[in-house]
């Protein structure tokens, strides 16, 4: 996923980049950022309740009137908002939806990390692969490796300079293109991953704050993040072999630097390497065979066969984190076995336990935005602000797909500021998801929208936690590349990205193609219900 916390100081730069730069180091870590944020939150509050304001509920009916629910901003120093902070404080931490799906996931996800065989299987994509087509693999298992979240950037990057210059062809060049496809092509996968239990989980939690009971189907982006990842390659593809590489020229060896101590080396794959991926890669069909067995199978555990056509492979999507622990502890499990990296129980849970101590950062993250996302909800300024915008828009007559492309430029500008994934959509969500579904618009596509911005400008902002880590891997071919050479190299991947994926968005909007199984462009206006009796005086 997207790195948490802020990059390293750099130097300083003039002109644009400078700016970002010093900009954005003045602002405070994403946790203290959630933490003014909600003391600015709660000042907001208390002006909204003395000015009175108001909505009327979209989805609700006040049973007495028989007229729709009227919705009043509440002060979060009330004493009953005051008595829920302090009192529900573990809940609101343990309930926030994005974090037992994270859990769930990096559970497995790390012991196939820990183990090795993340890194095995990226250098087995890599090494070999002939010359003409070295850019489109390495960009390929790039924008993959992000399955494997942080190792693609400690592994495959680096990685990719080594065999760009082994196959005679500039290293930076090849730094780049990996570079691109992991982080510029964030989101775009064959699969849906950990980012995806991620940000639905967040998109669940904004739709519940005002909407009510809802549950995310992670796999709802699944056909749109396949197309990102059949587009965007082409993309890199070119932009590399076109662009960047005639613009660098010949690689000079008198420029070079010294290696980094933990750089990995391009070797060949030992036989015990070439095993684990085969057992790995037998765990992955077992697995896949089990969850087809559930749906299909006898019983059909996965299958809700008495709920509607439309609804009966919901329990099959909520199964997918499941499925996803299932098949990287197994894959991992299987790997390290045939390496020898696992000798037996206590070594994988050993594993399953420093995948969680990785967490430790975003675990007080979660904490500090959990509180934010419920405190927006209490104060019910999510629902007012979501209302007065969708009204804004619906009279504005602007189309979805401008709307759509419009969310998209503002995701990418924030995310040269803000560079975690789940800090801007858990900051963006709680108003935008709601007011985008009274106008018709379905949170998987607010979320797809979102994503399209979030990866288009991580590599050329140098707040994202890995740019110097880049910078040092391109200064270990070009001792003196610097932060303004690496951002004007990343610079053109970034503006096509992000042409490719505003159009993309607008067509798919425009044909009204489904975004994953289940999944569509557009839903429901939520329909006025009555609300629950105990509701019903509520402010």
């Amino acid at each position: 996923m997207t790195a948490s916390s802020p990059a390293a100081p750099s130097p300083s730069q003039k002109g644009f980049l400078g700016w970002i730069e010093r900009t954005g180091n003045k602002l405070p870590d994403p946790v203290f950022l959630f933490l003014w944020l909600i003391l600015g939150l709660v000042a907001v509050s208390v002006a909204a309740s003395l000015a009175g304001w108001s909505v009327p509920h979209p989805a609700e009916i006040d049973p007495e009137t028989g007229e729709a629910r009227v919705i009043a901003a509440t002060s979060l120093l009330s004493a009953d908002n005051i008595r829920r902070l302090w009192v529900e404080m573990p809940t609101t931490f343990t309930h926030f939806h994005p974090l037992g799906y994270v859990l769930v996931v990096m559970l497995g996800a790390g012991v196939a990390e820990k183990v090795g065989l993340f890194g095995t299987a990226m250098r087995a994509g890599v090494r070999d692969a002939p010359r003409a087509l070295l850019t489109p693999i390495v960009v390929a298992v790039g924008m993959m490796g992000n399955l494997a979240a942080d190792a693609a950037y400690v592994v495959l990057i680096p990685l990719a300079g080594i065999i760009f210059h082994a196959a005679g062809r500039h290293p930076i060049a090849g730094i780049a293109a990996s570079f691109a496809g992991v982080s510029g092509g964030f989101s775009a996968n064959l699969l849906p991953g950990q980012l995806d239990a991620l940000l639905f989980g967040i998109t669940e939690a904004a739709v519940e704050s005002t909407f009510g009971a809802f549950t995310a189907n992670i796999a709802g982006n699944w056909y749109f993040i396949a197309a990102m990842f059949f587009l965007f390659l082409p993309v890199i593809w070119y932009v590399t072999d076109r662009i960047i590489e005639p613009r660098l020229g010949a690689w000079d060896a008198t420029r070079a630097g010294t290696a980094h101590a933990d750089e990995p080396a391009d070797r060949p794959l030992t036989e015990a390497e070439r095993k684990g991926l085969r057992h790995a890669g037998l765990a992955v069909l077992a697995v896949c065979a089990l969850w087809a067995f559930f749906a299909i199978g006898p019983g059909t555990p996965l299958i809700d066969e008495a709920a509607s056509p439309e609804a009966q492979l919901t329990p099959f999507y909520q199964s997918l984190v499941a499925g996803f622990f299932l098949l990287f502890i197994l894959a991992g499990w299987a790997y390290g076995r045939a390496t020898g990296a696992i000798s037996n129980h206590r070594d994988l849970v050993k594993m399953m336990a420093g995948a969680m101590e990785d967490l430790a950062y975003y675990l007080v993250l979660a904490f500090a935005a959990a509180h934010f996302v419920a405190m927006f909800g209490w104060s019910n300024l999510g629902l007012i602000l979501a209302v007065n915008g969708a009204d804004f828009l619906s009279h504005s007559g602007l189309p979805a797909w401008a709307l759509l492309a419009a969310i998209i430029l503002v995701a990418a500008a924030l995310n040269l500021l803000v560079g975690s994934a789940s800090a801007k959509w858990a900051l963006l969500s709680p108003v935008l998801v709601p007011m985008l579904m009274l106008l018709g618009i379905s949170p998987e596509m607010a979320t797809a929208a979102y994503r399209v911005g979030d990866s288009a400008t991580n590599i050329i902002t140098p707040l994202m936690v890995y740019f110097p880590l880049i910078l040092i891997f391109c200064q270990r071919w070009q001792k003196d590349f610097g932060l303004g050479s690496l951002a004007a190299t990343m610079l053109p991947y970034s503006m096509a990205l992000l042409a490719v994926g505003v159009a993309m968005t607008i067509g798919w909007v425009a044909l009204d193609l489904p975004l994953g199984p289940g999944a569509s462009v557009f839903t429901d206006v939520p329909s006025a219900q009555v609300a629950p009796a105990a509701e019903a005086t509520a402010p």
